[in-house]
C-alpha cells in the first residue's frame, strides 16, 4: 500500500506543475484543440485522484485496505487506543484526504448553483431588453452600439448579439460568428469551463490552477472557431475576428460558454491558426493520437491505485 501511495503521490506532484505548464507552452494543441481539452480534463481528473489516493493509501497501509481501515478504527475513534500500527501519521492522512475531496465537491457544488442562478437572472433581462433576430431562432439583439457577442446556456440557450455589432459585419461575418456561439452551446463548452473555474476556486493560490483555467478558455474557442469555420469558411471568420477583435466575445456573463476574458495573445493564436485546415494535417493527427492515449492512460493508473485501496485487486 506504501507503493501504491508513493506512485500515485509521484503522479500528483508530476500533474501538479511540470506536466501542466509543458502542455500550456506546446504548439501542438492549436493543431488539434479537441485532443488537448481531452487532456486538460484527464490532467485535472487524474490530479485530483492520485493526490486523494496518495493520502488514503498511506493512511491504510497499516490495514492494507480502506474498508480494512474503517472497519479497524470505527470502535477506536472516540474511545481509543489506536489499534497497533496507526498513529498520528496515518489519522492525518486520511483525515486530510477527506477534507480535500469535501472542498473540492462543495466548491464545485457552490460554483455550480451560482452559475445556474446567473443564467437565470441573464436569461430574464436577454427576454426583457432584447428583440429577435428574424431568421435565426434562439437569437436576440440588444440594442446597444457596443459590439458583442455571446451565448447563454442552459435548457433554453440563446444567442445574443448587439447592433453594434450587426452594424460592424457583413452577412457572412455575422453568420460566423452566429455559428460561433452555437458551437459553444451545442459542445457544451460551459461544463467544461465550470469545472475548471471551480478548480481555480477552489485553490485560487496555485498557479497551474489559473494557467489550467485560461488554456481551457483558449481551447474552447479554438474549437467554436473551427465549427464556424466547416459552416461558414475561414475567410469570413477572419474578417470577423480582424473587425471586432475582442469585443466579438463578451465576458460580461462569466458563466456564460465565452467565460473569461479574451486577450490579444488568444485572438493572435487564433487568427494565425486559420491558415490550416482544422486537425488535418499529419502532425495534427498524430498529437491527436497521443493526446488521447496519454489522457487514457493518466486516469487508468490512478483507478488501478483505487481498486488496491478498496481492496479490489491485491
Amino acid at each position: 500500500m506504501l507503493a501504491v501511495s508513493a506512485v500515485l503521490g509521484i503522479l500528483a506532484l508530476a500533474l501538479a506543475w511540470p506536466v501542466p505548464v509543458a502542455l500550456s507552452r506546446a504548439d501542438w494543441p492549436s493543431r488539434t484543440p479537441a485532443a488537448a481539452l481531452a487532456l486538460w480534463q484527464a490532467i485535472a481528473l487524474a490530479g485530483g485522484l492520485s493526490m486523494i489516493g496518495c493520502l488514503l493509501a498511506y493512511g491504510s497501509a497499516p490495514a492494507g485496505s480502506l474498508p480494512a481501515t474503517v472497519v479497524a478504527l470505527a470502535p477506536h475513534l472516540l474511545d481509543g487506543p489506536l489499534p497497533a500500527g496507526f498513529g498520528v501519521a496515518e489519522l492525518a492522512a486520511l483525515t486530510l484526504a477527506g477534507a480535500v475531496t469535501l472542498l473540492l465537491l462543495l466548491n464545485l457544488g457552490l460554483v455550480a448553483v451560482r452559475a445556474e442562478r446567473e443564467r437565470r437572472r441573464q436569461h430574464q433581462l436577454i427576454d426583457l431588453l432584447s428583440d429577435p433576430l428574424p431568421g435565426e431562432p434562439r437569437t436576440r439583439v440588444l440594442a446597444t452600439p457596443v459590439p458583442l457577442a455571446y451565448c447563454v446556456p442552459g435548457i433554453r440557450t440563446a444567442t445574443v448579439l448587439t447592433d453594434g455589432l450587426i452594424d460592424a459585419l457583413s452577412p457572412d461575418e455575422l453568420g460566423a460568428v452566429i455559428v460561433h456561439e452555437r458551437t459553444h452551446l451545442e459542445q457544451l463548452h460551459h461544463l467544461v469551463r465550470l469545472a475548471f473555474r471551480a478548480w481555480h476556486s477552489a485553490i485560487p493560490w496555485f498557479p497551474i490552477a489559473n494557467r489550467a483555467e485560461r488554456s481551457v478558455v483558449t481551447l474552447t474557442e479554438m474549437l467554436a472557431d473551427d465549427g464556424a469555420r466547416r459552416v461558414k469558411g475561414d475567410e469570413a471568420l477572419r474578417r470577423a475576428l480582424e473587425r471586432v477583435g475582442n469585443a466579438g466575445e463578451s465576458a460580461s456573463f462569466p458563466d456564460a460558454a465565452t467565460g473569461a476574458d479574451p486577450d490579444a495573445a488568444m485572438l493572435a493564436a487564433r487568427l494565425g491558426r486559420l491558415s490550416s485546415a482544422p486537425g488535418g494535417s499529419r502532425d495534427a493527427r498524430g498529437a491527436r493520437v497521443a493526446a488521447l492515449a496519454a489522457s487514457v492512460l493518466l486516469v487508468a493508473v490512478p483507478l488501478l491505485g483505487y481498486a488496491a485501496i478498496l481492496g479490489i485487486v491485491p
